[in-house]
């Protein structure tokens, strides 16, 4: 208790999933934690929840993030912590399906000695709608909420943010162009800002999880067990998993903690 204890937060995507459950322990730790979600119902749940605030926009939109960014300011005089968690799943359901299809296809022509005939072929069929709302939400989205949030901490000469990233952006992963060039575009942003504000005593850190239990990766379906058998520790992750990994980066205890990546992957990619 109190790892966070005085601290000004703001959490994007922290109406649901790992968001969600950043914003619950990051109150639990002390801090005054302002939620941010696209949905103004859920983010208002979280926040009613932990005695926080809500706020609704789109981080996509660079208007509407700077006039959260501004509200915020005004609301709780300073920022300490900034988390850019909010994203969108890769594909729409019956997309996931043919998707999900295709894998499980091509894994038993390969379990099997081959030849391999099934093939994914996401990039090929990817529209150009899709690739910009996927890079928007995710990489412009970090990226907008960085410029405004460290406007704010930069006078202070102090804070940390945390971005974060996946496993599909240091692994990759085949059939998701979209979404793993999004994720390692955001660790390569958390590596440039980390050596641009350091002269400032800003921290910036990002966090890349593996297959963590929400509804986001609720629709992977049938293809889970391949998945949990890619883990070495045989499981999904828990929301808690990335939650306390957050507290972490966020605290004092990581003080001489910056540029970095934290994968709480269950041994899913163990080099980072």
């Amino acid at each position: 208790m109190g790892r966070l204890a005085g601290k000004r937060a703001l959490i994007t995507g922290a109406g649901t999933g790992l968001g969600a459950a950043m914003a619950r322990r990051f109150h639990a730790e002390g801090a005054r934690v302002v939620v941010n979600d696209l949905d103004p119902g859920t983010a208002k749940l979280v926040a009613e929840e932990i005695g926080g605030t809500a706020y609704a926009a789109d981080v996509a939109d660079s208007g509407a993030i700077r006039l959260m960014f501004e509200e915020v300011a005004r609301e709780l005089g300073g920022l300490d912590i900034l988390v850019n968690n909010a994203g969108i799943g890769t594909q729409d359901e019956e997309s996931t399906a043919r998707f999900n299809q295709k894998s499980l296809a091509q894994a038993a022509e390969v379990a099997a000695g081959g030849p391999v005939e099934t093939h994914l072929d996401r990039t090929i069929e990817l529209s150009d709608e899709h690739w910009r709302r996927m890079i928007g939400v995710h990489l412009d989205g970090t990226f907008f909420c960085c410029r405004e949030g460290l406007k704010i901490m930069s006078p202070q000469m102090s804070g940390s943010i945390i971005n974060l990233g996946s496993i599909m952006g240091t692994a990759g992963g085949g059939g998701l162009p979209d979404y793993c060039a999004a994720k390692a575009g955001i660790l390569g942003l958390t590596r440039s800002l980390a050596r641009e504000v350091a002269s400032r005593g800003i921290r910036v850190n990002a966090i890349a999880p593996g297959w963590i239990e929400t509804a986001m990766t609720a629709p992977v379906g049938d293809i889970r067990p391949l998945l949990e058998a890619q883990t070495p520790l045989g499981r999904f992750g828990e929301p808690d998993d990335i939650a306390w990994a957050a507290v972490y980066l966020a605290s004092d205890e990581a003080k001489f903690v910056t540029g970095q990546v934290l994968s709480p992957n269950g041994g899913w990619h163990m080099s980072q």
